[in-house]
């Protein structure tokens, strides 16, 4: 199950919440390695000893055979009734479990915010909705045991009744000894007889278990991560930066609308191109097209290899991202700059030095290997921001993305990452995604997107020039001032790239 999830594609986590996930791997896991055995050997036990009291009662008198299979008839009949509600129910248990692992997990998750906004009591409320939801079901679950077993114990009553009626009506001559070996024993019925039938019941509703962890363990998984072996690219591979979109349209689910569609574009290697667009655009689904997180119709090429026929690994190891959100590991700061110990010290410290951040690592009880809290808690989003930019200085890819990098940082930070870039990347091909323009509009060419469709792609100032241009109506909503600097900016840029070719573009 653990190696199926780590093989899935990104849709499977959006449609699935995390509780779901946790509660396969805790409740459900629990049920077959501790409450599935027991119950199997209790079933297995009771079983052998009830053919022993049978036995017994038959060798006393073998015409009670016929109400003993009479009585087993009823037995099975209603194990019947009772397991067609009670694993419906067993199954809605389990699925109203789920949203309390999700809404205590999402709480944990936002503590800060939600004491800062002082939301407790309605965060309560909404896990007492959840927890009564799930108590519910418990409580539908045991109250249909419970009736189960009041039905079994009544039966054995009626069975007990006629064995020892059986030995007042018909005139035998048996043995004292024997009549109370037969009654003991069928009154001995009466619990073993309740508690083998809910046993068996109970390993039936546990099968739920195992029934979800299945289902888990065969979801769909995303392609290969090596590729054949005669297609493998090779060490050096991508050496320029060359990226070519051709008709690219990205389907998150089957039977979906496109979110990109027929997306065509090149970039020039160590090109610097920014990606703009309304929310919804389709900017970041470009690049999920870009690292293949969802299918994808037509061919995305880099370095004049197409990368559908790259195995996952080998396309993704190749190219750096420095997301909104910085992501940063529960392990050593050597292990988040560098998870597969291919690079020396030296390097990992020059990374860190070119970032500002040499000294608060050196401050650290044990420098390198000082072990993060989790989420990189015990670091600002800003420096967390900068650890994800060293991690991709040390990797040095000929393709780095940017989503949406200074969106969350102080305007300080936000230099010093839009510096850095420039300097240490001068040599790759960059292309990021910003929502604030002035971020983007000394870049080599701007992309605007607009409803999963490219609607301008050129440099920035040529774009401008176009009155009824998209990035012109963006760049105006700014307001007069703003918009008079992003098209200074834009000037000078193309200025300083293409020096021979004036200030003004026809």
């Amino acid at each position: 199950m653990f190696a199926a999830i780590t093989r899935a594609p990104m849709r499977f986590f959006h449609t699935n919440p995390s509780g779901r996930v946790l509660n396969r791997f805790s409740k459900d896991m629990g049920a077959v390695d501790e409450v599935l055995p027991s119950a199997l050997l209790d079933v297995l036990q009771i079983g052998l000893s009830l053919i022993g009291i049978v036995v017994v009662v038959a060798t006393v008198n073998w015409w009670l055979l016929v109400p003993t299979l009479a009585i087993g008839v009823i037995f099975y009949g209603l194990r019947i009734i009772y397991l067609s509600s009670s694993r419906s129910i067993k199954r809605l248990e389990g699925v109203t479990r789920s949203p309390v692992f999700s809404h205590l997990n999402a709480s944990l998750q936002g503590i800060t915010t939600i004491r800062a906004f002082g939301a407790q009591e309605a965060l309560i409320r909404e896990f007492d909705n959840h927890q009564d939801l799930h108590s519910s079901a418990w409580y539908l679950f045991i109250a249909s045991s419970r009736a189960f077993g009041f039905w079994l114990d009544l039966v054995c009553v009626v069975y007990i009744a006629i064995v020892t009626l059986s030995f007042l009506v018909f005139d035998q001559q048996e043995h004292g000894g024997n009549v109370g070996l037969a009654i003991t024993q069928a009154m001995g019925l009466t619990g073993m007889f309740q508690w083998g039938m809910r046993q068996s019941t109970e390993l039936e509703n546990q099968m739920t278990s195992v029934e979800r962890i299945l289902e888990y363990s065969k979801i769909e998984s995303e392609p290969p991560l090596e590729s054949p072996p005669g297609r493998k690219p090779p060490a050096s591979w991508p050496e320029a930066g060359r990226l070519e979109f051709r008709r690219v349209s990205l389907y998150y689910a089957p039977g979906e609308p496109a979110v990109l569609r027929e997306l065509s574009f090149l970039v020039l290697p160590r090109e610097k191109v920014g990606i703009v667009g309304r929310t919804g655009a389709g900017k970041s689904s470009l690049i999920n097209a870009l690292f293949r997180l969802a299918k994808i119709e037509g061919e995305i090429i880099i370095d004049g290899r197409e990368t559908s026929t790259l195995g996952l690994h080998e396309l993704r190891s190749q190219i750096s991202i420095i997301p909104q959100e910085p992501v940063l590991f529960s392990g050593t700061m050597r292990h988040n700059l560098d998870p597969f110990d291919e690079y020396p010290d030296q390097v990992l410290w020059r990374a860190l030095e070119e970032v500002e951040l040499k000294e608060a690592v050196q401050e650290l009880p044990a420098g390198l290997n000082s072990r993060m809290s989790e989420g990189g808690a015990n670091f600002s989003v800003g420096q967390r921001q900068l650890v994800c930019l060293a991690r991709a200085i040390v990797r040095r890819s000929r393709l780095l993305v940017l989503d949406e990098a200074t969106a969350n940082v102080d305007p300080q930070t936000d230099t010093l990452i839009q510096t850095t870039i420039r300097n240490k990347f001068a040599e790759c091909t960059v292309l990021t995604i910003a929502h604030r323009l002035h971020t983007v509009m000394d870049s080599d060419k701007v992309l605007v997107m607009d409803a999963g469709q490219l609607v301008e792609f050129d440099h920035p100032h040529i774009l401008l020039q176009k009155s009824e241009g998209v990035l012109r109506g963006m760049v105006d909503q700014t307001g007069r001032t703003m918009a008079e600097t992003l098209a200074r900016v834009a000037q000078q840029a193309y200025e300083s790239k293409y020096p021979q070719s004036g200030a003004t573009v026809e």
